[in-house]
Parts: C-alpha cells; sequence; structure tokens
C-alpha cells in the first residue's frame, strides 16, 4: 500500500506541482469521493437496468413508474431502505458482523486504483497492477467468511463456506487466464497491456491466437463465478439458503452487498476489455497531439462502451441460464477450466515460438468470426424484439 501512495503522489506532484503532503492527501481524498460516486451511481443505474432486462427475458414490464419509464427507481429504493430498521441478532458476533460488508465493498473499491480510464487517466499504474487486483479482489472472501459466520445462522455459514470454495476454485483459472495476456504483453502493468494491442479488433490479444480465444472465454466464465453471479451464485442460493451469507443483514448494511456486486460488474467488464479488448486504444490518436482532451475523451468512451456491453452481456446470461449445482460448479473449475488453462498457455507459448510476427489470417478468421457472433447477438437482442412488440401492439388493436 506504500507503494501505491507513494506511485499516486508523485503522479499528483507531477501533474499538479503539489509537494505538500497535506494538499496531496486532501486530492487523493477528493479523487476517492469521485470514484465513490461514480461506483454508487453506476451500481443504482445497473440495478434497473438489471431489472428492465430481467422483464424483458421473462416477457413482463419491469420498473417503469418513477420518471423516465422507471430509471429512477433506484433512488426510491435507495431512501426507502436507509428507512429500514438495521437489526444486529442476538447471537452475533457484532465485530464481524458490521465489519464484513464494509469489507467486501472496500475489495471492490480498491481495485478500480489500478484499472484504466483512459491513455493518461488510471489512479496508479503499477508496474504489477493486473496482480494488484486479483490480490484485492480476493479480498471479498474474508468478507463473505465474515458475514456468514458472524451472522451466528447455519444458512449464512453454509454461503459463506460455498462462496470461499468457489472464489479460491476459481481465481486459479483465472489467474492462468491472465498469464497468457501477461506472455503476449510482456508486463503486469495494464497500461502496458493495452498499449501492446493496436486499435483494430485483429490487433487485440483475443485475435491473436486460438489460444487466447479459449483464454478469454476461460477468464469470463472465472470472474463471473468469483462475482457470484448467475448461475454460480450458489453462496446465495435463495431455494437453499434463504439468501445465504447476507440472510440476517437488513437496511444500508444489506444494500452494501449487492453495491458491490453490481460495482464489480464494472470491474469485470474492465479487466476484460483492458487484458482482451484493445481497452482505450482509439483510431483517432493519429493526427492529435497525445494527451489532448480529444484523444482522452474517445479513449475513455471507447473502453467505457466495451465495459458496458460486456456488463450487459452478464446480466443477459444471469436471466438466461440456470444455476449450477455445486458439485457441477466444482467440476467445472477443476476438471475443465484449470486444464484448458493450461492449454491455453502452452499454446500462446509455442504460436509466440512459432509465429513471433502472428499470423494474419488467423487473426482475421478470429476476428470475423466475433463480428458474426456480436451481429447475431444484436439480432437476437434488438430485431427479434422489436418484431414481438410490433406483434403484441398489433393483437391489441386488433382486440
Amino acid at each position: 500500500m506504500t507503494e501505491i501512495y507513494e506511485h499516486i503522489a508523485g503522479k499528483i506532484s507531477e501533474i499538479t506541482g503539489v509537494i505538500d503532503p497535506f494538499s496531496i492527501i486532501l486530492i487523493l481524498i477528493f479523487t476517492a469521493l469521485l470514484f465513490a460516486g461514480f461506483i454508487s451511481l453506476f451500481a443504482g443505474i445497473t440495478s434497473v437496468v438489471e431489472r428492465k432486462i430481467a422483464g424483458r427475458v421473462q416477457s413482463r414490464i419491469g420498473p417503469n413508474y418513477i420518471f423516465f419509464r422507471g430509471f429512477f427507481q433506484f433512488v426510491a429504493d435507495g431512501i426507502k431502505i436507509l428507512q429500514k430498521e438495521d437489526i444486529i441478532p442476538d447471537g452475533a458476533d457484532k465485530i464481524l458482523f458490521r465489519t464484513a460488508p464494509y469489507i467486501i465493498f472496500a475489495a471492490v473499491f480498491l481495485a478500480f486504483a489500478s484499472i484504466p480510464v483512459g491513455m493518461n487517466l488510471i489512479a496508479a499504474d503499477l508496474n504489477t497492477g493486473i496482480l494488484y487486483i486479483m490480490a484485492v479482489s480476493s479480498f471479498n472472501v474474508i468478507g463473505i467468511l465474515m458475514a456468514g459466520w458472524g451472522s451466528n445462522n447455519k444458512y449464512s455459514m453454509l454461503g459463506g463456506f460455498r462462496s470461499a470454495a468457489q472464489i479460491i476454485s476459481y481465481e486459479i483459472p483465472s489467474a492462468l487466464s491472465a498469464l497468457t495476456v501477461i506472455l503476449l504483453a510482456g508486463s503486469l502493468s495494464m497500461q502496458e497491456i493495452i498499449i501492446n494491442q493496436g486499435v483494430w479488433p485483429w490487433e487485440w490479444h483475443i485475435a491473436s491466437s486460438p489460444f487466447t480465444v479459449i483464454a478469454f472465454f476461460i477468464m469470463f466464465t472465472a470472474l463471473i463465478a468469483e462475482g457470484n453471479r448467475t448461475p454460480f451464485d450458489l453462496p446465495e442460493s435463495e431455494s437453499e439458503l434463504v439468501s445465504g451469507y447476507n440472510t440476517e443483514y437488513s437496511g444500508i448494511r444489506f444494500l452494501i452487498f449487492f453495491f458491490a456486486e453490481w460495482a464489480n460488474l464494472y470491474v469485470i467488464s474492465a479487466i476484460l476489455s483492458s487484458l482482451f479488448l484493445g481497452g482505450w486504444n482509439s483510431p483517432f490518436h493519429e493526427g492529435f497531439t497525445i494527451g489532448s482532451v480529444f484523444i482522452e475523451a474517445t479513449g475513455i468512451g471507447i473502453l467505457f462502451f466495451k465495459s458496458i456491453f460486456l456488463t450487459f452481456l452478464i446480466i443477459m446470461l444471469r436471466w438466461t441460464l440456470p444455476r449450477l449445482r455445486i458439485d457441477q460448479l466444482m467440476s467445472l473449475s477443476w476438471k475443465y477450466l484449470t486444464p484448458f488453462s493450461f492449454l491455453s498457455i502452452t499454446g500462446v507459448l509455442f504460436w509466440m515460438v512459432l509465429f513471433p510476427e502472428g499470423l494474419p489470417a488467423v487473426q482475421y478468421s478470429i476476428t470475423g468470426f466475433f463480428i458474426l457472433l456480436f451481429l447475431l447477438f444484436i439480432y437476437r437482442v434488438i430485431a427479434v424484439n422489436l418484431i414481438k412488440m410490433k406483434a403484441n401492439i398489433g393483437t391489441t388493436t386488433t382486440r
């Protein structure tokens, strides 16, 4: 943590010329508040979008009353939950019970420190950036175990144990998949990994070889499982454990768990976008001064669009796939994802030796395959829904 502070303080001094430690601390606090505001706003809007998507998938309306077709529903929900009584069970370990939600939220918040926002916009461009993100993200295990054990509830305890086993198991294929990108970029720095990629899709890491495609899908699956999202939400499966590790929580502490989950969607998407999908690389870099406002704005917009698309995809998967059993969950990690992640590492190593400059035909083929998948996805999501809406309007008019 000292290294992070020194790095950030050095960057602030370089940009602003401020060297006074007190002023640097004030700037850090202001920056932290900005991140907290972004996380809160993103989590709130994502909660409404997810409920809208769930309604569309399940052929119902979803939130549609509070301002602009229900998009301010999260504000009403927040005001309502702030008025709820904060109940702590008599037999609970009060210190663990109270601290757990904040540790889980802090794990997500700390990950933002090394996630790129733009070409020159990153809180801490550590030379071990991806390693730092994986390390702080694993704090979730501690918070969830504290919530499960401190609640003095058998359902909460089972949910906490499940989550610990699940997160630890899926961290292995996730880290091994990231290693394929680290080999290609020759760096653990998030910014260096993005710089190693080009602007166009065939220049991204995901298109460099068939083995990086495997690594991308493994990491995509593993990160969803680490985030306890359906179909991997066994730690809080309501059909078995009431609500899992957060069964005994109420009020604002209950809300913090879900804030962390929705904010973690952006963390997952931003990591995948940075490692495999070119990050903030913009086609407008040429012809403009490096560091200009236009380049920064386009880079931020491109990375944000990629992250939002992946977030939308993760939400769609939640409301499409059924929940796995616990034996299926563990088998998927240890019997399939982990061995295939070792295969992808070996394959990338051989590919780098045989084709040090890459193989354009393979890169174009992989890019074409993903473009077809993207167009098919857009057709299924947008065109089919429009057809259904027109059919429903026609039926209503006839009646």
